[in-house]
């Protein structure tokens, strides 16, 4: 075992120094045997690493990781080397754009998928699909579980006792799946109803609304499948994805603002409507072989900065498998699985994501010829409405997904708090808004104290806040008229040590007022269900507030609200 906190290798489950999970670090390789033709999956500390379970004969190295080429891949794969059905009869692997025929290794380069005639690809699809079946693959794939079968016992054990051993703390009610459709969270769900041998246990299934057709029939088989399981669907029935990125720019790799609200934000309120207050432990599908972010996790996560929805615990049974791991897993035990695999993908997350490869957006070209025409028509338009020059080339090119920030938006305007300094009062500010104060502007100051309005002078409608523990006025709000604002209110602090620190915080209040696009992310972090985007409106509940101020900090909102990020202009 291996404590990532600490740097050292142990014997123990938990860390005798740190008090922390370890988890298991023992580097895998693939070997092929040429006479069986199949991969063979050997932990680096075993004494006959390089030969096969099956037949005794030597092997050699062949991967750091695999995944099985189904024959629908493989007709594709053979239509793009000029080749239909050549490959019928032999094992295929693949492992990033290089495929392994029989274990010799051929290279697919990405910018193939560039140059080729898609609908060409379509047609020859179609003409040999009939020729094509599943007889040779199954007898490859059998012949795999069976050489690999000892490595897969080790897994599904440790697994197993993970599971137990991190579920004995909850109470099965609180004890959660994270359901993704996809063949690591598929692999999360069997192994963790298997090892509490709770069937109903609870799954949440977070609809992007940008799902794969195909995800969308396997969770519906899924949840058919497992008539015992709780199966809820968390999904965005208010926002529609192309008006948002209409309005703030569509998604790129460091803006994936989607995650919050389609993704992360449902996930909340479904768990709030179950949980409220509750702490629950969920288990995900996360593995650290995914990304370089995903391997600075911990197997176990219950920290703030860490986890994205609070009140719950996260905890990966799977976090050290690789992808060869998680195929064993499901063809050896005949688990049901998304059939986008089937084709191709080797992720199954949006289908539109900026973080997918060249090849994903090629299969979407060939399965998905209308989604993915008016996705690229929409990008083309917007590139041309912020004033890219070569608009075709610069989405075509994958430039788009690069984009950082608001330029050229409109709505970057929403995210920068102007204001001036009131000349006739001192540690006073004129704010701009984009529309009148009204109840929903007032109660963004329930954070920083008790909401007063009795003791504002009613002339000017003016309210005051109190200071929660001591009832002095540290806050007065009052509505004002500002050459140059078409809306404005006058703030003012007092009784404080530090006015500027407070109207800093009070600044990410405006900014929240005038930029909401209801992400869903502020829902997602209030520790105690306080804050909740009502129809149009940011709202705070006074009574679940515990004025922590995290809302208003920027460590945890970037400034105090997401779309400051989405929607930063540079100078």
């Amino acid at each position: 075992m291996w404590c990532k906190d600490c740097n050292r290798e142990t014997n123990e489950e938990i860390c005798e120094l740190c008090g922390k999970h370890t988890e298991p670090d023992i580097p895998v390789m693939i070997y092929w045997c040429e006479h069986c033709k199949t991969p063979i999956i050997r932990e680096a500390n075993k004494i006959d690493i390089d030969i096969c379970p099956l037949c005794k004969g030597e092997t050699r190295y062949m991967a750091s990781d695999l995944r099985p080429v189904f024959p629908e891949e493989r007709l594709l794969l053979e239509i793009l080397v000029a080749k239909p059905l050549a490959y019928k009869e032999k094992t295929v692997w693949v492992a990033n754009n290089r495929y392994y025929i029989d274990g010799k290794a051929k290279v697919v380069p990405i910018n193939l998928f560039k140059k080729l005639d898609v609908s060409n690809i379509v047609a020859e699809i179609e003409n040999y699909k009939s020729e094509n079946n599943y007889d040779f693959f199954n007898d490859t794939i059998e012949r795999f579980v069976f050489a690999n079968r000892e490595h897969l016992n080790y897994l599904i054990d440790e697994a197993t006792h993970f599971i137990k051993e991190t579920a004995t703390e909850y109470p099965s009610e609180n004890i959660v799946v994270s359901f993704s459709g996809g063949k690591d969270s598929t692999v999360t769900a069997d192994l963790t109803v298997r090892a509490l041998s709770n069937p109903s246990v609870v799954h949440i299934f977070g609809d992007t609304t940008l799902e794969f057709p195909l995800t969308t029939e396997y969770a519906q088989r899924f949840r058919k499948n497992n008539p015992k399981a709780i199966f809820k669907v968390a999904k965005n029935k208010e926002q529609d994805f192309y008006s948002v990125c209409d309005d703030i720019g569509p998604p790129a790799r460091m803006l994936r603002w989607c995650c919050s609200m389609f993704k992360t934000g449902p996930i909340t309120r479904v768990l709030n409507s179950l949980y409220l207050d509750t702490n629950i432990l969920t288990f995900y599908g996360i593995r650290k072989s995914e990304s370089v972010s995903r391997s600075k996790y911990n197997r176990v996560e219950d920290n703030a900065e860490a986890v994205k929805i609070q009140k719950q615990k996260v905890a990966s049974p799977i976090f050290s498998w690789k992808d060869i791991d998680i195929w064993l897993y499901i063809l050896s035990e005949n688990v049901d699985f998304n059939d986008a695999y089937r084709l191709g993908y080797d992720r199954v997350g949006c289908w539109c994501c900026p973080n997918n490869n060249e090849r994903a957006q090629f299969l979407s070209r060939i399965y998905m010829p209308q989604q993915s025409e008016k996705w690229r028509n929409f990008l083309i338009d917007f590139a041309k409405k912020v004033g890219k020059p070569d608009p075709e080339i610069y989405i075509d090119s994958g430039k788009w997904k690069a984009r950082q920030g608001g330029n050229g938006v409109s709505a970057a305007e929403d995210v920068k708090i102007r204001f001036t300094n009131c000349t006739a009062e001192d540690n006073a500010k004129v704010y701009k808004l984009s529309r009148p104060i009204d109840d929903s502007f007032v109660g963004m100051f329930i954070p920083f104290g008790k909401i007063a309005n009795e003791l504002g002078r009613k002339m000017i409608n003016e309210t005051i806040i109190l200071d929660i523990k001591t009832n002095v006025p540290i806050i007065s709000i009052q509505p004002f008229s500002q050459e140059g604002y078409d809306f404005s209110v006058k703030i003012k602090t007092m009784n404080v040590a530090k006015h500027d620190d407070l109207q800093r915080m009070i600044g990410y209040q405006i900014r929240k007022y005038n930029a909401c696009r209801k992400c869903l992310k502020c829902e997602s972090l209030c520790r105690f269900g306080a804050i909740s985007i009502t129809g149009d409106e940011y709202r705070i509940n006074s009574d679940k507030c515990r004025h922590c101020k995290m809302c208003v900090s920027a460590k945890y909102l970037n400034g105090g609200c997401m779309m400051d990020k989405y929607l930063k202009t540079k100078k």
